[in-house]
């Protein structure tokens, strides 16, 4: 069977350069006579993985010399909870809730303090981002909380929002490496890797080297403390060594491709592809407000859920899978992420204006 479009929202769609590379090395990584999945997290050959791997990180990013890199297990659901822990030292923090990621962060937050919720978009089922140029950011806040593309609703924060001053906390994990950054605007961001990076079982925090402290929340445990991880160069214990190994491969593909300037150029092609059949159809509409569109998550409906359904089959039928919507919401999405080719996008939209004709 030839490969489909996977327009899945993670595990998502990896490049096949780097698919094609690993599958090549599976048996013997570089004369090792063994496959990175057998090999120790405390080699030679492992740590020049690592190393390369950050190294490449830090340059496709412009992080700087004053934040740490970890590769850390438990998803960014497990980073809901470490950075209260490891943030919260006055026991209050503010969240942006525009979606259900940010709000199950924001629920977790209140676990350890006072989470408070400064803006939300959730009267409109999370269809757009609020204004978040003069919220009510609380004068003893430890940091204000984003989750700044909403994988489920396809909306992305064009401004970071004014803190007043205070921390940057952003969940980043649907826009991981889609466009440049300015790393220095977060005191922390992180992100799952499955959606644009790499397989599922990490995420990766870039975390400003202050708030990297001992002083932590009483009770906190050794594995769950950031100052655990980045003294030991993310080998505390044996992290997921494979799902390194990919996503540094992921990171020299990114490289080779011209960085992330070219990134957003290809994926704001992409996506106007997409965005521009959804704003002329006749029988599909997108759900997100245009200003506030997400370029790597694109939600869209017909308005008859069995209509829907019928094109999430068809479409499955035709090689263009995991169409369907987040259970939460129902409809289509497609995640248009950096591995998804332009032929993908454009062949979809092909798909759909058949679809348009054939049923209406």
């Amino acid at each position: 069977m030839s490969r489909v479009y996977n327009f899945s929202a993670g595990p998502a769609v990896l490049p096949e350069e780097v698919l094609r590379e690993a599958a090549s090395e599976m048996m013997d990584y570089k004369g090792t006579g063994m496959s990175v999945m057998e090999m120790s997290h405390r080699s030679s050959a492992f740590q020049e993985i690592i190393d390369t791997a950050e190294r490449d990180l830090r340059e496709l990013m412009g992080i700087p010399d004053n934040y740490k890199v970890l590769f850390l297990q438990g998803g960014a659901h497990q980073q809901f909870a470490m950075i209260p822990m490891n943030l919260m030292k006055n026991r209050v923090a503010d969240y942006i809730v525009t979606g259900q990621w940010a709000k199950r962060a924001w629920q977790e937050a209140g676990k350890f303090g006072q989470a408070n919720k400064v803006a939300s978009s959730e009267d409109k089922v999370f269809s757009y981002i609020p204004d978040c140029s003069d919220l009510p950011i609380s004068p003893d806040a430890d940091y204000v909380y984003i989750c700044e593309n909403n994988t489920i609703y396809g909306t992305k924060f064009r401004e970071l929002p004014n803190t007043k001053g205070k921390d940057l906390v952003a969940d980043v994990s649907s826009c991981f490496l889609s466009e440049p950054v300015d790393v220095s605007r977060y005191a922390l961001l992180y992100g799952g890797v499955q959606k644009n990076i790499g397989p599922a079982g990490m995420v990766i925090t870039v975390i400003r080297e202050d708030l990297v402290t001992d002083n932590v929340l009483p009770g906190t445990p050794t594995m769950l403390t950031y100052k655990t991880h980045a003294d030991a160069g993310s080998l505390y214990n044996t992290p997921n060594c494979y799902c390194i190994y990919i996503c540094g491969k992921v990171f020299k593909w990114l490289k080779k491709m011209g960085g992330l300037t070219e990134m957003k150029k290809r994926n704001e092609e992409k996506a106007a592809l997409l965005y521009d059949f959804l704003d002329h159809s006749r029988l599909f509409r997108g759900t997100v407000v245009p200003k506030d569109r997400s370029l790597m998550n694109v939600p869209f409906v017909t308005g008859d859920k069995d209509l829907d359904a019928k094109f999430v089959s068809e479409a499955a039928a035709a090689g263009f899978v995991n169409l369907k919507g987040h259970r939460s919401v129902g409809g289509m999405r497609a995640s248009i992420y950096n591995a998804m080719p332009k032929q993908g996008v454009a062949e979809l939209v092909d798909f759909m204006k058949k679809f348009e004709e054939d049923n209406i």
